[in-house]
């Protein structure tokens, strides 16, 4: 075969591609294509070796090595734009919230108590947000008001965790885009704070989270609450190979999370939130897939793989990709935005070379896909709702939500990246904070290619 009837070949099979690219069941791409070498694999696909094989029209790869013919057609990597169009959206963002994180201090929960506590200095310690005073029995136990806000529960500790997280992802953030080493030095001095320094740290549990007066001292419910340290497990893992992140305090920091991670797993408040069945579950998930991505723990990356595919989704989703347990919520549009950004998280986070589970569906077809595509229009135009309202923190709603990104970026759609450029991208509404740990995207850029 001559070689213009290899390169006719090339492009033929360059358009079956395609073609499949676009039939396929979720309508989302291969990781990477690329071009071919006379004798050498696709470009952009992964070697036994777990390496990359590179593109010559790809600005930081190699051209062909002595011996090798390029005989193809240029492609360039699908994600490599919309990665690039992310950054160029937030970068002047991420060096102010840089800047502003370089001047802050480390708190951490040994910086406020609360006498209604029943643990100790090093004990983290929340009250259920939906619980309030009785007015029938002021002194008695406190009564539910779902989706009503207490602002007189205690909160410090979340929102001290809430901060760290803001200023981990700031800075890792930073040092993803511009590599300076100042970025990680100070991020090192918090994260010393949290989970190293005997004299600040946290106690790697969470017993005594969302109590409630006269009820309970703590609950497995309360354990949504370290959502806030997701984004903290991805920062350290950008920035540990930095030059600038002390390896003593790094091993001590990855054994703080392997202790969490046992406890999550293994501590009844710890199985009862793995059990629950609408959006508490599902951040289970995240949560331990993230911490174990961070400890290396691969036993449990796998499970978290396995429980999102068979329990999550056929437990959660409807035919249709809407939550009916968060419809039926006194907040149905804030939770069923919640419930989606962690599913879409643990998609990006959990898809590699080996699976890819934004393209994977139940037997009756449903997806991550297709809640997104349930949702979208909503958050596009809010008036088109036809549920109830929110009862509180409707005009709040929608932000740019890590489900609009991370989905653009696996399914290479435009529009949904184009309408998460439009919306909020630093919200000072703490219930939107409170439900939003995913606030960083370029942290999570590179999430399939090692870091």
């Amino acid at each position: 075969m001559n070689e213009k009837m290899l390169i006719s070949v090339l492009i033929l099979i360059h358009s079956l591609l395609v073609d499949a690219r676009e039939k396929s069941p979720a309508g989302c791409v291969p990781l990477f294509m690329g071009v071919w070498y006379a004798g050498a694999p696709l470009p952009g696909m992964a070697l036994p070796n777990g390496s990359v094989y590179p593109s010559p029209f790809i600005r930081d790869s190699r051209r062909p090595a002595p011996g090798e013919k390029f005989i193809g057609f240029p492609q360039l990597r699908p994600q490599s734009a919309i990665k690039q169009e992310i950054i160029r959206t937030l970068r002047s963002q991420i060096l102010s919230e840089a800047a502003w994180a370089l001047n802050e201090l480390p708190v951490t929960v040994t910086s406020y108590q609360c006498a209604r506590s029943a643990g100790g200095k090093h004990d983290f310690y929340s009250e259920g947000d939906y619980w309030w005073a009785d007015p029938n029995a002021p002194e008695g136990p406190y009564v539910q008001r779902d989706g009503q806000t207490n602002p007189d529960n205690f909160v410090e500790h979340r929102r001290a965790m809430i901060r760290l997280s803001k200023i981990i992802g700031a800075l890792a953030s930073a040092y993803s885009v511009t590599k300076e080493e100042k970025y990680v030095i100070h991020a090192v001095k918090h994260l010393k704070a949290w989970f190293a320094d005997t004299a600040t740290r946290m106690n790697p549990s969470l017993l005594y989270a969302q109590a409630i007066k006269g009820k309970v001292t703590g609950r497995g419910i309360g354990i949504i609450d370290t959502i806030h340290l997701i984004e903290v497990a991805q920062g350290i893992r950008v920035m540990e190979t930095s030059k600038g992140f002390d390896k003593a305090i790094l091993a001590e920091i990855k054994e703080w999370f392997s202790d969490y991670l046992s406890w999550l797993t293994t501590h009844p408040y710890g199985r009862d939130e793995m059990n629950a069945k609408n959006n508490h579950g599902t951040c289970w998930v995240m949560q331990a897939a993230a911490f174990a991505k961070l400890t290396g723990n691969n036993a449990l990356i796998e499970f978290c793989k396995d429980r999102f595919k068979n329990t999550l989704l056929p437990g959660q989703m409807a035919g249709d990709g809407s939550f009916p347990l968060e419809l039926n919520r006194t907040k149905p549009y804030g939770y069923s935005l919640f419930n989606l950004d962690a599913m879409a998280t643990i998609c990006h986070m959990l898809s590699d070379e080996n699976e890819n589970l934004w393209n994977y569906e139940t037997s009756d077809k449903r997806s991550v896909k297709k809640g997104i595509e349930f949702l979208y229009p909503y958050v596009k135009d809010k008036n088109q709702w036809p549920y109830p309202k929110d009862v509180m923190y409707w005009n709040n709603w929608p932000v740019a939500h890590p489900f609009l990104v991370f989905g653009a970026l696996a399914c290479q759609n435009k529009e949904w990246l184009a309408t998460w450029k439009q919306l909020d991208h630093s919200s000072v509404v703490a219930e939107v904070n409170r439900n939003l740990p995913i606030r960083n995207p370029v942290i999570w850029l590179n999430e399939r290619e090692g870091h």
